[in-house]
């Protein structure tokens, strides 16, 4: 008899394909049955449909995917199983191999079949119910007597309350992306320019607005740059040379934040008087503040003119986003929808100052063309259906005329000749592996006897002896240089850039005031996945590293250096998650094909300036890592993750914080998580508890209440528990306050013996010793419903993220509140 998986490892040389070989079976530790769709442009386009049975995925392809339509029959040609681990690839199998395409996880989650499984499936008829990211409901699987190769199914959906017609709704056209990354499949076939779409709006893709309270904060979305523009359904609007702003309606009650966050209402009192004008119950709209010059092209100098002289009355809002509106949050209606309600919001105004940003579905190679021709910076695309994420997305992208981008400026020459003030300001970009400053030349251009005046004035106070810089200009290029602190941006367009890093023909466009400083390195076209380290540095110079080519993560490559140059970068976040906190480390000497070994005291190990405590003082052996130094000795000593304590050596038996961590079946749909997630917050809410989130960057999420050190370990465990307790009664089709495999088949397991003295959880910012190498983050509460996994952000991919969101945690140390007796009597507890 043939075994399971003998043809699929017949058609596939492993040598050269990344398919996984399926030798790798899960165990037999009790789970839902998983199921996955994979979007797949082999030969032709079609979805992969896969069903987990007798410890393999039964495989059917689905040329048109799955319809939602119960009168709709889809043709399924059942094809050799699959491994398990098949259900989590993504990737590109070559050409000249079986399958030669892209594949894409359009989605998973877990299957209920209806009575015997292996008995319908042996009859071929078999009826089952999808909870998955994008499918829920009844389906049907059933053998039919077409002649063919191989076996013809169909796919049909039961009448439900999910099922919908497939004149109104499309499921594959509307949600065509992968559910567990960026990825969108590009059919390779199409090499024309995207057309635009000609489908009458009745059959786009709508969302139910939840009802939702007005967000405090709201982080936007940003683009991401490229170097040609993808296919498929998009739309292009004018990329502004201005400063983007967020405003937030709360009644009368307007205010104009910054991409960080920075209130700036009061610096466009104009702007705030317009929104007032539409009278919105509450909102947040997103946009760009621009001031055009003589020839109506934004002009971003004039911009900065009209902030020095505080005269906003030139300055035009121009939006393009409305995320949020009159109690519904809109970030996950398609973008189209959210466009059409600002267009009608907008077309009542009575005001030139707020504008609405068009967009235009003509090619968008003329489109590109038009507006390099108007000395445009270049064009945003969109997504059509995309929802608005607060992060940097592959569903927004920048196409640019030029190359253009922010530098720091760290030092300006003498004025020669009629000059005045200054001659030239000297630039410099962060090292993306080191994170240290770089000289990336020098710019003289651009400015007018009014610029030069006011920026010099501005360079003076920042004047410093030295330069900040790793590689800092000699010679004649160095004489006479005033080396300034490096806090100012220059945004600089440039003709090109020398393998040196030294930028040529440049032109100033202006200060930016807009952000960091600390965070500026070269903006590099996407092409494709990209590694990098974070841009923060430590003491990474001084650490003497053995084995640093040594692969930890044989999946991606990386090394031991890697990990080194990982936790020097995200250091300055990490540290305050380490002060003073009991930590154990899992090391993995041989990288993650070998041995891991959990640590909970310094022993043996050469950390420098390790602190240790004996079990009379902390009542267990215990370590803390206060130094960067001690953090990368760590490394030294193969240490991959970090755990940590809910107590400080402060007070070893007075926590300050409680964790619950939230434990998945590994089939349940991520879906599943994101709901169990917001009942839990829903409770410490009721409860009156502020928490904070972070992603355990494995599978779930862990929600951390901080506390004053006032109770001890016990009725923090109690009332921690209670919670779980409370949770699990409510919703015990969804959660579980028992552990074990078997005790969470299809449930979340809600972990609220991480709270016990000496237990530990893992660190935010710290490594997960996975394929990937995953790291645990903190994440603000409404970025929640945008997430699409807990390992969503890698070693090589977190550097984005604290380039471009600012900290969710800032307010956690400062945080003050305890478990009072009313909360204990909510739970239950005297």
């Amino acid at each position: 008899m043939a075994k399971p998986l003998q043809e699929y490892q017949r058609k596939r040389d492993f040598n050269a394909t990344p398919e996984p070989a399926g030798k790798r079976q899960r165990g037999k530790q009790a789970h839902a049955l998983q199921y996955c769709i994979q979007k797949h442009d082999a030969s032709h386009l079609h979805y992969d449909f896969r069903l987990e049975l007798d410890g393999t995925l039964k495989s059917w392809a689905i040329p048109k995917g799955p319809s939602l339509d119960p009168k709709v029959r889809r043709l399924a040609v059942h094809v050799e199983d699959h491994p398990l681990d098949y259900a989590d690839f993504e990737g590109t199998i070559p050409e000249g191999h079986y399958g030669a395409g892209d594949v894409i996880v359009w989605d998973r989650g877990v299957w209920e079949p209806e009575g015997d499984p292996q008995a319908s499936y042996a009859k071929g008829k078999l009826r089952f119910r999808l909870q998955g990211e994008k499918l829920s409901g009844v389906w049907n699987l059933f053998r039919t007597h077409l002649a063919g190769k191989k076996e013809q199914w169909m796919l049909v959906k039961s009448h439900d309350d999910v099922a919908r017609s497939e004149a109104e709704y499309s499921i594959v056209d509307a949600q065509p992306d992968s559910v567990i990354s960026d990825r969108t499949l590009l059919a390779r076939r199409t090499t024309a320019a995207p057309k635009p779409a000609k489908q009458p709006a009745a059959t786009r893709r709508r969302a139910a607005a939840p009802k939702a309270e007005l967000p405090e904060h709201l982080a936007p979305q940003l683009a991401t740059l490229v170097d040609s523009p993808p296919s498929g359904e998009w739309r292009y609007e004018v990329k502004f040379d201005g400063y983007r702003i967020l405003a937030r309606i709360d009644g009368d009650d307007v205010r104009l934040f910054t991409r960080n966050g920075h209130d700036w209402s009061a610096k466009m009192p104009r702007q705030v008087a317009a929104l007032r004008t539409l009278k919105l119950r509450s909102a947040w709209l997103d946009g760009e503040m621009v001031v055009a010059n003589e020839h109506g092209v934004a002009d971003f100098q004039a911009l900065q003119n009209a902030f020095d002289t505080e005269r906003d009355e030139q300055i035009t809002y121009y939006l393009f986003d409305l995320p949020y509106l009159d109690g519904r949050d809109l970030r996950q209606a398609p973008l189209q929808q959210r466009r059409e309600l600002l267009g009608k919001l907008l077309a009542k105004a009575r005001t030139e100052v707020l504008k609405y940003s068009a967009d235009f579905d003509e090619p968008v190679a003329s489109l590109l063309d038009s507006a390099c021709r108007l000395e445009l910076e270049g064009l945003i695309g969109k997504r059509l259906d995309s929802p608005y994420t607060g992060r940097r997305s592959s569903d927004w992208i920048k196409l640019k005329c030029q190359q253009r981008q922010e530098f720091v400026i760290v030092g300006y020459t003498d004025p020669k000749g009629s000059r005045t003030a200054f001659g030239a300001l000297l630039l410099a970009l962060h090292d993306e592996h080191s994170g240290e400053l770089r000289y990336a030349g020098k710019v003289g251009t651009g400015f007018t006897a009014t610029t030069l005046a006011s920026i010099h004035a501005r360079l003076k106070p920042l004047e410093v002896g030295k330069p900040a810089l790793a590689n800092p200009p000699t010679g004649a290029e160095a004489r006479g240089v005033h080396w300034l602190k490096p806090t100012l941006l220059a945004e600089v367009a440039y003709a090109q850039m020398t393998r040196d890093g030294v930028v040529r023909h440049s032109v100033f466009h202006g200060l930016r005031d807009d952000k960091p400083a600390s965070r500026i390195d070269l903006e590099r076209p996407r092409r494709g996945h990209s590694a990098s380290a974070p841009k923060e540095n430590t003491t990474l110079s001084e650490l003497h590293l053995t084995h640093p080519d040594r692969v930890i993560d044989a999946s991606t490559g990386a090394t031991k250096r890697q990990v080194a140059e990982y936790y020097a970068a995200v250091a300055p976040w990490l540290m305050p998650q380490l002060k003073d906190r009991p930590v154990a480390l899992v090391r993995a000497p041989e990288g993650l094909s070998g041995e891991l070994f959990f640590q909970k005291h310094a022993g043996q190990l050469n950390i420098p300036k390790v602190i240790s405590y004996d079990k009379a003082e902390a009542g267990q052996a215990a370590m803390v890592l206060n130094r960067p130094e001690s953090l990368l000795g760590a490394v030294q000593m193969n240490m991959l993750e970090l755990h940590t304590w809910n107590a400080t050596d402060k007070d070893f038996d007075k926590p300050d914080r409680f964790v619950l961590d939230l434990d998945p079946d590994p089939a349940l749909p991520w879906k599943a998580m994101i709901e169990a997630t917001q009942l839990t917050l829903t409770l410490l809410d009721e409860l009156g508890l502020e928490v904070f989130l972070k992603t355990s960057g494995g599978k779930g999420m862990h929600l951390v209440v901080p506390l004053t050190r006032r109770a001890g370990w016990d009725e923090v465990k109690d009332f921690s528990h209670a919670i779980v307790d409370y949770l699990a009664k409510l919703f015990p089709e969804r959660l579980s306050a028992v552990s074990g495999p078997k005790n969470r088949v299809g449930r979340i397991f809600i972990d609220y013996l991480r709270n016990a003295k000496g237990a530990t959880t893992a660190c935010a910012y710290s490594l997960r010793a996975r394929e990937g190498l995953p790291v645990s983050v903190p994440i603000w509460r409404e970025e929640l419903t945008a997430l699409k996994g807990a390992n969503q952000w890698t070693i090589d991919n977190l550097h984005e993220r604290l380039a471009e969101v600012d900290d969710p945690w800032a307010e956690l140390a400062k945080t003050r509140q305890s478990i009072t007796a009313r909360m204990r009597k909510q739970m239950g507890l005297k």
